[in-house]
């Protein structure tokens, strides 16, 4: 089958399943408007997200990698109305125009946008003492995706649901002898989601609108 067909297929999916409407387009226009990269998930990935959410019965969320918040609306909409989502993003652009996007899709009350470098903003939710995530999407600078994971584990709990995502990269993780920090930081996602004593893990190959990637899933035992 062909890569025209993948994204025909991705392109039913999101009609047959109405998986687009007013608030999330316009959060796509705002961040192609705003010189943000194109690399936020689809809208099937960001139903399975929001799925996710609700099947785990999610208070709290964390997000690793904002963007224009397009992941963060469908996982916001998924949480109950004392439901909270933490979301990291590092460029203060990308911040604000997430900010932006979920004030439109009206969520801006529902989630927190902190600006900084990932593993210095974790350090400080750790500080902070507050309560575990149930669930955790990671989705930054995949170099230090094996740090994210053991935050994920530090800031959650047992049963906390963990997401990383790109993990296939077209089956660059295939290459043992990359020296690419991207590909070296998914193939140590991998041996960590597999050897971590409190991880029960899979991964997923997906193809359609981003083309060949996947994902992982685990749980928090």
């Amino acid at each position: 089958m062909s890569e025209r067909t993948f994204k025909a297929v991705d392109a039913l999916i999101v009609d047959k399943l109405n998986l687009s409407d007013p608030a999330l387009e316009g959060a796509l226009e705002a961040s192609a408007g705003g010189g943000l990269p194109k690399i936020e998930v689809s809208p099937p990935y960001g139903r399975l997200l929001e799925l996710l959410v609700r099947i785990s019965s999610a208070r709290r969320v964390l997000e690793i990698g904002t963007l224009g918040g397009y992941s963060a609306i469908w996982m916001a909409r998924g949480l109950p109305a004392d439901g909270r989502l933490v979301t990291i993003e590092h460029v203060p652009r990308h911040a604000e125009v997430a900010g932006d996007n979920l004030k439109r899709a009206g969520l801006a009350g529902r989630v927190e946008i902190r600006v900084g470098i990932a593993l210095d903003v974790l350090a400080a939710l750790e500080a902070e003492a507050g309560e575990p995530f149930d669930m955790v999407f990671i989705d930054a600078d995949k170099s230090n995706n094996s740090a994210y994971i053991e935050w994920a584990i530090r800031l959650g709990r047992q049963g906390t649901v963990i997401v990383v995502d790109n993990i296939v990269l077209g089956g660059a993780v295939l290459d043992a002898k990359s020296v690419d920090a991207g590909i070296k930081g998914r193939q140590e996602a991998l041996d960590i989601l597999g050897s971590h004593p409190r991880l029960l893990a899979t991964a997923i190959q997906t193809v359609g609108f981003k083309d060949h990637d996947g994902f992982a899933l685990a749980l928090v035992t």
